[in-house]
């Protein structure tokens, strides 16, 4: 005969535990209850079962150890676990979107049993990596070093991300670093109403040569036009910078660049009188040797006319003198030593630009070797009326000048009949002019 330990209760004698006595084993199982039903941890309490026999004297059957042990390993019927690949959809981004719907059973039912299909944007969104939560800006740099000027072409963006929803109105902004913002600040035409816009524009910066490829940043800002939303100032969507000095001269080069978040910079101390103003600012202004411009000038000593040819052509990247960020800059031409009122010259005034373009030329007669002990003041200023006009740099042209103004102007002297135009830089040192 089968013999098995029976829990009965005796306190007094096992105070730490339970006494265990043989009992003979059931005919038959009772059925195991359902799961999650309350039952007692501990043989102490009494429960009544259907499959067990009543004790003598009317007293509940209690629970065996067996019984108890064989409810709690066997909660019933095991049925087949689903994936979790059944009750949840996959989302593929660039392919058809097809849902597998796995067939009901009988006992459990799914608790999703279809996902709404995703609307197509109908415009490119870029990537969903954090590189490219902002979008992406397609260009193309030139750097003609055979007419000092960098080229920049915008060719178009994607995937923008603008601040609130819908369409978005946006341009391209262009700046060159180190420097006045203002200066060599460039833009493209806006483009309405999307968020992959296309512009296929190219911005010119003149008067840019090998130095400065070597040392400046070109800084190009994707921004959301603010006129045709009616704010105040430009959002930027986002900005990118590349090193110029990795360009090769003649030589186009095309970038597919990540647009980053705007760096802002800590406002210099001596821009903080004015109350209100922000402590930070958008664009990096050089620290150290801040430039006022450069100057395109144009030399040719005509044997036909006897004398010398000075063409003023353009100016590029003037330091800013108006309250507005820009001035009205034009150009004052002294030959000295002074021999009369003809060695002074002066250009017309062009109104609010940094980038003027004149496209004016001034004669001076004379032999070409007395011209040779002559020196040639230039110098550029920002007109204002009432009072007195604002010095904004010059240069001097002459044989004992050095570098690039000593050879520019001694070549044209011993040449005739021969234009050379060279960009100069412009000195902060005022000169020497009387009118």
């Amino acid at each position: 005969m089968h013999q098995v330990l029976a829990a009965t209760q005796d306190p007094p004698q096992h105070p730490q535990g339970c006494l265990f006595t043989l009992a003979p084993w059931p005919a038959a199982l009772p059925p195991s209850p359902a799961v999650g039903a309350s039952l007692s941890p501990c043989p102490h309490v009494q429960a009544p079962m259907a499959g067990t026999a009543a004790g003598s004297g009317g007293q509940p059957q209690r629970v065996s150890m067996q019984e108890h042990m064989a409810i709690n390993v066997n909660p019933g019927p095991i049925r087949p676990i689903h994936r979790i690949s059944d009750y949840f959809p996959h989302f593929y981004p660039f392919a058809k979107h097809t849902l597998r719907t796995p067939e009901p059973h009988p006992a459990v039912t799914p608790a999703i049993r279809s996902a709404p299909q995703p609307q197509p944007d109908p415009e490119p969104e870029g990537d969903s990596d954090d590189s490219t939560a902002l979008g992406t800006l397609e260009f193309t740099l030139l750097f003609d070093a055979d007419n000092s000027a960098l080229h920049c072409t915008a060719h178009r963006a994607k995937g923008l991300k603008p601040p609130a929803s819908g369409s978005v109105d946006t341009y391209v902004k262009a700046n060159l670093l180190p420097g006045a913002s203002k200066a060599s600040q460039l833009r493209t035409r806006t483009v309405r109403g999307t968020r992959g816009p296309v512009w296929e524009e190219t911005l010119t910066y003149h008067g840019f040569t090998c130095q400065d490829a070597g040392r400046k940043t070109l800084r190009l800002c994707v921004c959301e036009d603010p006129r045709l939303r009616r704010r105040r100032r430009a959002l930027p969507l986002g900005e990118l910078r590349v090193p110029l000095r990795k360009l090769v001269p003649n030589r186009a080069r095309s970038f597919n660049v990540c647009l980053e978040k705007r760096k802002l910079t800590k406002r210099p101390k001596s821009l903080d009188t004015a109350r209100g103003m922000s402590l930070y600012e958008e664009e990096e202004v050089e620290a150290a040797g801040e430039e006022r411009g450069r100057i395109l000038l144009s030399l040719c000593y005509s044997s036909r006319q006897g004398g010398l040819l000075v063409g003023v052509l353009r100016c590029a990247h003037l330091a800013p003198m108006d309250a507005n960020g820009y001035s009205d800059p034009f150009v004052r031409l002294l030959l000295c030593p002074n021999v009369g009122k003809r060695s002074k010259y002066k250009t017309s005034v062009r109104k609010k630009t940094l980038n003027p373009e004149f496209n004016e030329e001034f004669f001076y007669a004379g032999p070409r070797e007395e011209l040779a002990q002559k020196t040639l003041l230039v110098s550029v200023w920002d007109y204002d009326l009432g009072t007195a006009d604002d010095f904004i740099g010059g240069v001097q042209l002459s044989s004992q000048a050095g570098g690039e103004r000593q050879r520019h102007w001694c070549e044209c002297l011993g040449r005739s009949d021969c234009r050379l135009e060279l960009w100069h830089p412009l000195d902060g040192t005022p000169l020497e002019l009387s009118d």
